[in-house]
């Protein structure tokens, strides 16, 4: 817990870095999920623009640590629950060393297991979570004008449970398991016209100075290295649409 605190919080101007970047993503007031919340850095980013953020969890130890340092806002709703293509019950394998890669995935798990990237890494626990949907959280909370999905391989099952276009929503790519993020592209288009942009790692930029269309992020999430760093797509509705 103590590492995953002095990564995410610790470096300093990323949050206000961060900031930043989700206001040119969300209008001041907006309400924006924030699924896959861990320990809340990127929930007080969005928090910090003006939004209403969602914050959606499956870990107990997390949600402990994002009560203990926002529950007090009341601008930001803390929820202990996972999402997926429907609501019920799952099995999360939890990572004791690294709980940042915690997943209800057991195939995400043994495809990055096997790279060196994840060379160490256990999922020796299990936790039972409840499991909402992008739908249902839209129902009760409004459509946001962002949506972050971190949820270590599940992207894809999440965007199943999700019947309508959000304008901008991100989703991270882990390069051993590049196929999920592919699946996650075609889902989006299915939706709604989208055009995309990368980020690389833990730094608020994009990668490409125009957006792409989505042959042009297939080419470029195909061609970067599998044992490379894990980064985020951006996909946005299209400005004309």
């Amino acid at each position: 817990m103590a590492r995953s605190l002095l990564m995410y919080y610790a470096i300093p101007g990323r949050g206000e870095s961060w900031r930043k970047f989700y206001c040119r993503l969300l209008l001041p007031g907006e309400i924006c999920f924030d699924i896959g919340a861990h320990v809340g850095n990127r929930t007080r980013a969005m928090a910090n623009t003006g939004a209403a953020v969602i914050a959606v969890e499956p870990q107990a130890r997390m949600v402990g640590v994002l009560k203990g340092l926002y529950g007090r806002r009341p601008t930001i709703t803390i929820l202990h629950k996972a999402v997926g293509a429907r609501a019920g019950r799952a099995t999360l394998l939890r990572s004791r060393k690294t709980p940042t890669v915690s997943t209800l995935s057991r195939d995400w798990a043994a495809r990055v297991g096997a790279t060196r990237g994840f060379a160490g890494v256990q999922w020796e626990d299990e936790e039972a979570v409840e499991v909402t949907t992008l739908d249902a959280l839209i129902e009760a909370y409004g459509v946001p004008g962002f949506c972050k999905l971190d949820v270590e391989g599940f992207e894809l099952e999440a965007l199943k449970g999700l019947s309508q276009p959000i304008r901008n929503i991100s989703f991270e790519y882990v390069p051993a398991a590049v196929e999920t993020a592919l699946g996650c592209v075609d889902r989006l288009l299915a939706l709604e016209d989208y055009e995309f942009n990368l980020i690389q790692g833990e730094r608020p930029v994009f990668a490409s100075d125009h957006w792409l269309e989505a042959d042009e992020i297939r080419e470029r999430l195909s061609a970067i290295p599998r044992e490379d760093r894990a980064g985020e797509v951006v996909a946005r509705k299209r400005v004309n649409a």
